[in-house]
């Protein structure tokens, strides 16, 4: 049963192909008005009307899935456009970064000549962080333990000192700055050749403001002097802080408070707000031999 379908299928598709040769070769071969053409044009007379017709219904239908087909690409193009802006929004940020951090560095580096930094062997930081409570008064870095730091190593950035480290991570750190009013800081003015001492507090109510006190009422102090770190402990200070760190300058000074007083305010030289990149200074005894205050 199943040989004979096969076989009337073939010679029904074998009588298909004969009858088609035949109309092509009588086709071509008669004149244009010929039958076979005038059946043709007959044939294309009664269905060109269906046939504009049918493209007029389904215009509609094409221009939908056009639609959708151009809106498909565009959303595609959309999201690859949005990837492109989002890689060179993030290269920007970081090369910004790079321009706000390039002259923290270079005063840094210019600091490391003048103090002899090498000595005290410093390790590179970023600060990651900042506490919201105490905003200008601690900084977090991105260097531990792990990286030879310990609580009271000196810490200087932009071009002075700026704090010390209170609370060391094996990966990160905690900074307390000069503005915080638990840091005290052995400092002496540079004040033509007479180098006197005092103790440098922050003043209180104000964040960007030191003072250096027990000062004598006589020091020849002006405004600009340069105040930097003594290198020796006094009275209760507990770290000890490599000598002639810049600190910051001696500002609205005012011979009454000196000699009333013994104190001078000081503007810091760091800008404390805004420290991207910091050095911590691991071993701050550079020698042996240290002055001390009796």
């Amino acid at each position: 049963m199943h040989d004979k379908v096969v076989r009337r299928r073939r010679a029904v598709l074998a009588l298909l192909v004969t009858v088609s040769l035949i109309l092509l070769t009588a086709y071509f071969g008669e004149s244009p008005n010929s039958p076979l053409h005038s059946v043709q044009r007959g044939i294309v007379q009664v269905l060109s009307p269906v046939q504009s017709g049918a493209s007029k219904v389904l215009s509609p239908v094409r221009d939908v899935a056009n639609w959708v087909s151009d809106t498909l690409r565009a959303k595609s193009q959309r999201d690859q456009l949005l990837k492109q802006v989002d890689h060179w929004r993030q290269v920007a940020a970081e090369n910004q970064a790079k321009a706000e951090e390039y002259p923290q560095l270079a005063r840094l580096l210019a600091l490391d000549d003048q103090i002899g930094a090498s000595a005290y062997h410093p390790v590179g930081a970023d600060v990651i962080g900042r506490d919201p409570l105490v905003w200008y008064q601690t900084i977090f870095v991105d260097k531990g333990s792990d990286d030879g730091v310990v609580d009271g190593d000196p810490v200087i950035g932009d071009d002075a000192l700026v704090g010390d480290v209170t609370t060391v991570d094996p990966s990160e750190s905690i900074v307390t700055l000069i503005s915080d009013h638990t840091l005290a800081v052995a400092a002496r003015v540079q004040d033509g050749g007479s180098g006197d001492t005092g103790l440098l507090v922050p003043a209180v109510g104000s964040l960007n403001t030191l003072l250096l006190q027990d000062l004598p009422g006589s020091a020849p102090i002006a405004n600009g002097d340069l105040v930097v770190t003594a290198g020796f402990k006094s009275g209760t200070l507990e770290d000890l802080y490599p000598s002639g760190i810049p600190i910051g300058t001696v500002t609205g000074f005012d011979p009454n408070t000196l000699q009333n007083d013994n104190q001078v305010s000081v503007s810091p030289s760091a800008d404390l707000r805004h420290l991207d990149v910091v050095q911590i200074l691991t071993r701050p005894q550079a020698t042996d031999v240290r002055a001390q205050v009796p």
